[in-house]
């Protein structure tokens, strides 16, 4: 049995769940997500929350039932509070501004780089700081995962573009090599 899909989630005032067949529409104050379940998942409305039901019982059932539990839940906070990520970028002559809300970058290459914010997503710089925030933290993580792999940290001297938190492995280079 799922720990994770037991749980109940709760619904905070201007939050609203529909289900209608296998499409789940969450509403609330920051906008709609929409989500198509897996046949053998369903959901079930209860006082001041919804809980996560398996149709079937089944081996595929038991994967999803948790799945389905943590996607219903991301979409409830983020139709609540929404989502962001922060990368940082570290370089001699990196930098990055916002050019008619699509992210320019001048990461070294000769040319700049232009990311175009998908629908939900808005980009915000400060210094040597991106932020990334949405509704839909798929989107939200998978916009900064691709603006990561533009120029990822490499392990030499630290240049690149990293999350916020992330700790970049360094390696030492030949002058660590000692002659003996």
């Amino acid at each position: 049995m799922s720990r994770i899909g037991k749980q109940f989630i709760p619904l905070a005032n201007g939050i609203t769940v529909e289900v209608a067949g296998q499409q789940v529409t969450v509403k609330g104050p920051k906008g709609v997500l929409t989500h198509t379940l897996h046949p053998d998942i369903a959901y079930e409305m209860r006082e001041g929350g919804v809980a996560v039901v398996r149709a079937r019982e089944s081996k595929k059932s038991s994967a999803l039932w948790g799945l389905e539990r943590a996607l219903l839940a991301n979409m409830v906070n983020g139709v609540m509070i929404g989502f962001e990520k922060k990368l940082q970028f570290q370089g001699i002559g990196f930098r990055a501004s916002i050019d008619g809300g699509a992210l320019v970058m001048m990461l070294g290459f000769t040319h700049p780089v232009k990311v175009s914010p998908p629908s939900g997503i808005v980009f915000k710089v400060e210094k040597d700081t991106i932020t990334i925030s949405g509704i839909n933290r798929d989107l939200v993580g998978q916009v900064a995962a691709s603006i990561r792999a533009i120029k990822p940290p490499e392990p030499y001297k630290g240049k690149g573009i990293r999350y916020i938190n992330e700790i970049v492995r360094r390696k030492s280079g030949k002058k660590a090599v000692s002659t003996s």
